[in-house]
């Protein structure tokens, strides 16, 4: 009887840790529309080598007029010069306000997963926030983190990583 009883134990021990297991399994980002690797084949860099100053030309998605912004190494603050890009974007979206709008935040592959899954999703909350105060209205926009899940170019130097951190955009009509 004694042994019975200790199969019984395990059996109930395997059957926790297992429960437990699957559900400490890492999630990843569900993809609803469109990618990254979608866009234009080939986006223009002017890279410089200081990563703080890191400017990239930016990429045209293949479905609208809408265009990707590129951040600095480490930031989820609106460059400038990604300020002018979004305010064209807003002017687009304004005049076509029936569509949705989804915000992918993207990050090179330096730092761990779980803090470019973060700072993706501060970026694409910066520029949902931006947006927002130029006038779109908030239930349109959805925004989603890829970290370094999907980037544009796989290179790994800092030409590669500039176009990597990235908002990207997917509009649906």
């Amino acid at each position: 009887m004694k042994k019975n009883i200790t199969l019984v134990e395990m059996f109930i021990v395997v059957v926790f840790a297992l429960v437990i297991f699957a559900g400490c399994a890492e999630q990843k980002a569900v993809v609803t529309e469109g990618t990254a690797q979608e866009q234009a084949a080939s986006a223009q860099s002017t890279a410089t080598t200081s990563e703080q100053s890191a400017k990239v030309e930016p990429v045209a998605t293949a479905e609208t007029a809408v265009k990707d912004i590129f951040f600095d190494f480490d930031k989820s603050n609106i460059r400038p010069d990604a300020r002018e890009i979004l305010n064209g974007d807003a002017d687009f979206l304004l005049k076509n306000s029936n569509s949705k709008i989804v915000i992918e935040g993207h990050c090179d592959e330096r730092g761990t997963a779980e803090y470019n899954m973060a700072l993706g999703q501060r970026r694409a909350q910066e520029v949902k926030k931006y947006l927002v105060n130029l006038g779109i209205k908030e239930p349109r926009i959805k925004t989603i983190s890829y970290g370094e899940e999907r980037p544009f170019d796989p290179g790994h130097n800092e030409e590669a990583w500039a176009k990597n951190r990235r908002a990207h955009f997917v509009v649906t009509p």
